[in-house]
């Protein structure tokens, strides 16, 4: 006979994780299993490309909960197995070693898996992700047998991380954005700008509007990359950090609703009945992108999206609202950002990108929609209740770093 659990819970991650706890908190008394691809108990991710990567953090560290929580709890985790299939008339999944389980409610958690590169040579040793414990282990494995020239590809946050740890480490870094500038996809001009400035300043070799054409193979493994332009670097190693494709596979086959991830409801229910999706693979309408959908890749996210949930299974529904934050560690610098700058017409420069210590205000019909703040908790503290209230200040008196954000409510 096949497992069963009143609630079983794909994915071991921030979303899959905080969905059992809140669950537990909630009262729910029912049993509750989790299933993930990974033999380790369930840890926090974005340690990866920061501490974990620079040596910083030991793996312990970065556990969610220690290993006796989880029984203590009553939450069963089954390591090491994927979710293969998905089958919502008999309520049960199919897993890659052949068995199945049952469920009464179904909460799929699954993230997503780092895109790969997909030029000739793409496969080659020495090529990395960082997604997972097992991807930075074999890149800090190379580092530590003496790899000292790397490429990164991709300029979004994860490319923008791993390139100031391996600088960290004294090693050449070359680092490739296929766009004008850095982080174009999530971010306004001036802090691309600040961050192109301040990778350079480290030692990092920017090369904008570049793509990679080949991976050039030595003695089977990497030896260099060549761009678009005919230019071949050396390289020892190469990092991808070009996104991710949401894990939805099996879900999407069941019948599920969505293009890019799993389309989900204000109560994060998928189109299958008693199945829910959470996190970086679930789709919804964000109130605070003015209701554009969207996938919101954070923990923040996958976190809010799990209270919703257990919420909702434990007979509390409350739709989804919940404030989007994001943070990245570079160098000596913090960056928080409040709200979602997508759609935005119009940026606001508080502060001096020379002091290290500014924000870029962003605006959409006058109103203020986020804050990119570098160094500077304060505009963000304040910044975040100007986003929640809607507020609409005139630009020149946001850029006035004399007048206290809080006095604008």
């Amino acid at each position: 006979m096949e497992d069963r659990s009143d609630v079983l819970i794909v994915g071991t991650g921030h979303g899959g994780t905080s969905a059992a706890i809140a669950l537990r908190q909630n009262g729910f008394e029912g049993s509750i299993a989790m299933i993930g691809r990974e033999t380790e108990l369930p840890y926090e991710r974005p340690p990866l490309s920061k501490e974990y990567l620079a040596g910083d953090k030991p793996f312990d560290r970065i556990a969610i909960r220690p290993a006796a929580f989880w029984p203590e709890k009553g939450i069963a985790i089954r390591s090491g197995v994927a979710v293969v299939g998905v089958d919502p008339q008999a309520r049960s999944v199919r897993l890659s070693d052949d068995t199945e389980h049952g469920y009464g409610t179904l909460i799929w958690a699954t993230g997503g898996d780092a895109r790969r590169l997909s030029c000739p040579g793409s496969d080659l040793p020495g090529i990395h992700t960082i997604r997972n414990r097992a991807d930075v282990d074999l890149l800090r494995a190379e580092l530590d047998a003496g790899a000292r020239r790397a490429v990164v590809v991709g300029g979004g946050y994860i490319g923008l991380e791993a390139a100031a740890v391996l600088r960290k480490f004294d090693r050449d870094v070359t680092l490739v954005e296929a766009q004008p500038r850095v982080l174009a996809r999530v971010a306004g001009e001036e802090l691309s700008a600040f961050y192109q400035a301040e990778h350079a300043r480290q030692g990092v070799d920017l090369r904008l509007s570049a793509s990679v054409e080949a991976i050039v193979e030595r003695d089977g493994r990497v030896a260099g990359v060549t761009l678009s332009d005919g230019e071949t670097i050396d390289a020892d190693i190469v990092i991808a950090g070009i996104g991710i494709i949401p894990s939805v596979g099996p879900l999407i086959a069941a019948g599920a609703a969505g293009a890019d991830g799993v389309d989900i409801d204000e109560l994060c229910r998928t189109s299958i009945e008693d199945v829910y999706a959470i996190g970086d693979c679930a789709a919804h309408a964000n109130v605070w992108a003015d209701g554009a959908v969207l996938r919101v890749e954070s923990v923040q996210n996958a976190h809010d999206m799990a209270m919703t949930v257990a919420r909702a299974i434990c007979g509390d529904p409350q739709p989804y609202r919940a404030f989007p934050w994001f943070w990245s560690n570079q160098y000596d610098l913090k960056l928080q950002t409040a709200g979602i700058s997508a759609g935005y017409d119009a940026t606001v420069l508080r502060g001096s990108p020379e002091d290290r210590k500014f924000s870029v205000i962003y605006l959409r019909g006058g109103k203020v929609i986020a804050f990119d703040c570098v160094n500077d908790t304060r505009s963000y503290v304040q910044g975040r209740k100007l986003i929640e209230a809607g507020s609409v200040v005139e630009p020149a008196t946001l850029a006035d770093p004399e007048v206290a954000l809080k006095s604008l409510l």
